[in-house]
């Protein structure tokens, strides 16, 4: 809960740059944030571009340039997953240039440190709020609130499009789509949204290479069923029992038929050998949540 305060408040204080924010399709320089002692020791960029025949659709971004040769470094669009998780997360939790100091909250301002491991170091991220409503993103009318999947994947192509319109310095940059989580549905969307678009000779031509995606949502329920193959693959369960799940279950194991009991047993024994295990990152420590008395793997499947 209190690193939970720690990051809302730190929200609070992004809000506070929007103020320098005039118009759609528009972006600022960020030189301070609060937390950080001095100016920034790299690039920030934030900014809204408006997407749809009216930009009813106002998509917000922060964009940080690399910190090694930006002109040559790959380009990469960050999406979190959620849906609707805020790409803050991804700056100072996952792969942004700062962290949180790890400190018993107080009530005091809360302070960074730099990220040894940041991506930026090495490419160029967008981190983009998206789909509306996530973030600072937002519509302008209420039905623009209303979207599929598909819908919202087709506002991230224009979105690319023209947010490097308004950077050409970087259309020529290697492009990747990344992210993590749910992302894990929409990017290869996207990936071939922009390929199918590049095809077309929509300008600005997009220099795609491929996409990344982490601890990705896939397709519901069969990616629950490739998690069997994934744990022997990792070596977390035997050849042994891999193989009687496989001859028991037939690769079906989210809807297991009560009369199977070969299956059962075999499902029931895999998830005893792996109850120690942090099912989100299989080689980071296990953690329980303190809310909840159910372990992660538990609360997963």
């Amino acid at each position: 809960m209190e690193k939970l305060l720690l990051k809302l408040r730190v929200l609070l204080l992004f809000l506070l740059l929007l103020q320098q924010q005039q118009q759609a399709d528009s972006y600022s320089k960020v030189e301070y944030l609060p937390g950080w002692q001095g100016r920034l020791p790299f690039p920030l960029e934030t900014g809204y571009v408006g997407i749809g025949k009216d930009e009813e659709v106002q998509l917000f971004y922060y964009f940080l340039e690399s910190e090694s040769e930006p002109t040559t470094d790959p380009l990469l669009v960050w999406l979190s997953g959620g849906p609707g998780c805020s790409s803050v997360i991804a700056i100072v939790d996952e792969i942004g240039p700062i962290r949180f100091v790890e400190q018993v909250y107080n009530g005091s301002m809360p302070s960074f440190v730099l990220n040894p491991h940041a991506w930026t170091k090495i490419a160029n991220v967008i981190f983009l709020d998206q789909p509306v409503s996530t973030g600072f993103s937002y519509a302008t009318n209420s039905a623009a609130y209303k979207y599929t999947d598909v819908q919202a994947c087709e506002y991230v192509d224009e979105f690319l499009r023209k947010w490097l319109s308004d950077h050409p310095q970087f259309i020529s940059n290697p492009f990747y789509v990344s992210g993590n989580s749910y992302a894990g549905m929409a990017i290869p969307i996207i990936t071939q949204l922009i390929s199918n678009g590049n095809i077309a000779g929509k300008e600005p031509l997009v220099n795609l290479q491929g996409y990344l995606i982490g601890n990705g949502l896939t397709i519901r329920p069969q990616d629950e069923n490739y998690r069997i193959v994934f744990c022997h693959g990792m070596g977390l369960i035997s050849d042994e029992l891999y193989k009687s799940l496989e001859k028991n279950c037939r690769g079906e194991y989210t809807n297991i038929h009560p009369n199977n009991t070969g299956c059962a047993n075999d499902f029931r024994n895999f998830k005893q050998m792996i109850r120690n295990i942090n099912v989100e990152r299989v080689l980071n420590p296990f953690c329980t949540n303190d809310d909840d008395p159910k372990d992660m793997y538990q609360m997963t499947w």
